[in-house]
């Protein structure tokens, strides 16, 4: 699935995305790299054509930039603020504002499956994940809801839910289920690589399944064909994952 990065294709990518617009000779410049090397990756690469652009000036510009504020990022989501925002809205309004988005980034809005309740079951999860962490200083992080990034056949970047702190970005996919089944596990992890790619080297990625139907439920499940593992918990569990990669109960 997708474009596979080299090494090179990734600085230079994470090059452009952390500045304020750079050209291509100081892209060479910065990664000791032959310029016509690094143009044959700035107009050949999926990702520097559909996520970055050129101005008149000749300097490359990413449509999201790998900063807090992660600038751009908006324009790929249902919903995005930081999380003091996010819980200073009513339910309905924050409901609102996410159908809202989805439908400007073309994301299908049809309830017939229960679309709707699985959006407000992640949001309730959120929330009381938040009132777990109350004595946590997370009101500069950022959250996501319904990441959709789909811009070609080669870039195909979905998520849930994320959490983004100051050096993990928690990729969660939930279900309405209360049993592990080895196929949602794996779309659960279907899409981190990508997101590694898309928020940077400084970033960590944690994919994370929440069964919002399942209780005190917390474990790691290993991914079929590989050593690989990720968390699979309740999400009266999802504390315990923060925690583990943030130390709060250290």
């Amino acid at each position: 699935m997708g474009w596979k990065m080299d090494i090179i294709e990734r600085d230079i990518y994470a090059l452009i995305c952390s500045s304020d617009g750079i050209k291509a000779k100081e892209i060479a410049k910065k990664l000791n790299k032959d310029r016509k090397l690094v143009n044959h990756y700035l107009y050949a690469s999926p990702y520097m054509h559909e996520l970055c652009c050129r101005d008149e000036a000749y300097n490359w510009h990413g449509y999201i930039r790998q900063a807090r504020p992660h600038r751009g990022l908006e324009d790929f989501c249902g919903y995005y603020s930081t999380v003091k925002e996010f819980l200073a809205l009513s339910e309905e309004e924050w409901f609102e504002m996410l159908k809202q988005g989805c439908r400007q980034i073309g994301r299908n809005l049809n309830d017939t499956r229960g679309l709707f309740h699985s959006f407000k079951d992640s949001a309730q999860v959120m929330r009381a994940l938040f009132d777990d962490l109350e004595e946590v200083s997370y009101g500069d992080w950022e959250i996501v809801f319904e990441l959709r990034i789909k811009k070609s056949r080669a870039i195909r970047i979905y998520a849930d839910v994320l959490v983004i702190t100051e050096r993990y970005v928690f990729s969660l996919e939930f279900k309405m289920n209360d049993k592990i089944e080895e196929e949602e596990v794996a779309q659960a992890a279907k899409y981190s690589a990508y997101q590694e790619v898309l928020f940077g080297p400084e970033y960590d990625v944690i994919p994370v399944l929440v069964l919002t139907r399942a209780d005190d439920l917390y474990r790691y499940v290993q991914l079929k064909g590989s050593t690989a593992e990720i968390p699979v918990c309740a999400g009266n569990m999802l504390f315990n994952v923060f925690d583990e990669y943030l130390g709060f109960l250290n």
